[in-house]
Formats: C-alpha cells, sequence, structure tokens
C-alpha cells in the first residue's frame, strides 16, 4: 500500500469485486467525459481472481480514503507498444469526492511509484479537450502540454480531441521524498 497524507494507493482485493461492479455500473455518477460502458461482473470477477488487475504492462490500483472507503481508481497500460514508458488513466466513482485534492495526490504517487519500479523515461496522460478538471490535475502534476490529438475519440454521440500530456522521469519527485512529505504533514 502506498499511504499518501489524505489517500491510500493500494491493489485490489477478491472482496472488493462486488462494490467495484456496483460503482462501475453507476452511470448516472460517472463523469462528462467517462464512456457509458458498462462492465461484465463475470469478466471483473475473473480479471480480479486471476491477477489482481496488476500485470507486467497493465495495472490499477485503487484510490482509498483512510478509513479504506474505494474512491476511485488509477491505472496504468502500455499505450503504444512500440513506445517507451506508460499512458495513466483515472477516474473517481462519486461525484461528491470531486475537487478535493485526491486525484492530484493520487497521481504525484503513481507517477514517483511508477518511476520507482520501471525503467521508463515517460509517463503520459490523455484527456478530452473540455476536461478542465482533468488537465488541471495533470498541470498540478508536473505533466506538460506536448499537443492535441484532433477527432480522436467516439463518446456519447460524438468525436471529441484529445489532449496529451507527459511527465518525464527527471520531472517527476522521487517516490521516498514524497512519501515523507506525507507522513510530515500528518
Amino acid at each position: 500500500m502506498i499511504v499518501g497524507k489524505e489517500i491510500n494507493l493500494r491493489t485490489v482485493r477478491e472482496r472488493d469485486v462486488d462494490e467495484l461492479f456496483e460503482l462501475f455500473s453507476l452511470v448516472e455518477d460517472r463523469g462528462d467525459f467517462d464512456a457509458f460502458n458498462l462492465p461484465s461482473e463475470f469478466n471483473l470477477k475473473k480479471r480480479i481472481k486471476e491477477n489482481g488487475m496488476w500485470e507486467e504492462d497493465f495495472g490499477t490500483l485503487l484510490i482509498t480514503d483512510k478509513q479504506d472507503r474505494l474512491i476511485g481508481d488509477i491505472t496504468y497500460f502500455k499505450g503504444l507498444k512500440y513506445a517507451d514508458g506508460y499512458e495513466i488513466g483515472y477516474r473517481l466513482y462519486r461525484r461528491a469526492d470531486r475537487g478535493k485534492g485526491y486525484m492530484t495526490e493520487a497521481l504525484k504517487l503513481f507517477s514517483a511509484f511508477l518511476f520507482s519500479i520501471k525503467p521508463i523515461r515517460r509517463l503520459q496522460v490523455n484527456m478530452f479537450s473540455e476536461n478542465i478538471a482533468s488537465r488541471r490535475i495533470a498541470e498540478k502534476c508536473g505533466y506538460t502540454h506536448e499537443g492535441t490529438m484532433r477527432q480522436t475519440v467516439f463518446c456519447r454521440g460524438k468525436y471529441y480531441d484529445l489532449e496529451l500530456f507527459s511527465l518525464m522521469r527527471e520531472e517527476c519527485s522521487d517516490l521516498p521524498k514524497l512519501l515523507r512529505e506525507c507522513r510530515m504533514e500528518e
């Protein structure tokens, strides 16, 4: 478990399956830029049972509050097989948890964690151009805007541009330093 100031990041456990399925299925609580894809309970249970949603080039950690309430998740994956590094995706499960700094803390910790365990040069985050909140999160975490991918994703009946942000290894805070700072602020 990665212990932050306001949140913790932890692996997915089998006992999380039912709650995760319910949270993934709450279409009305999804953000404006989250697709309406509904999960398969069978496939979710299978993935969690097989590997806990953690593999060599793909992994998900749950974002929890200090009482272990599920707030959201953060995932890394190989966006382009030929490119160095990983893409990161993140989401909060409930509208009530927005604007509290949870995702900013999660992205900072997760980025530092990935650089500490993977021999990679870069991480990247892609977001809809209209997703101002996600853009602010990336910028607060030191990610730099690299460009716009025009008309890249079809979601909720229309095509959206994606903004590409990246963080290089040397631009990221050291994980032990971040964890010390979290402990000092408590």
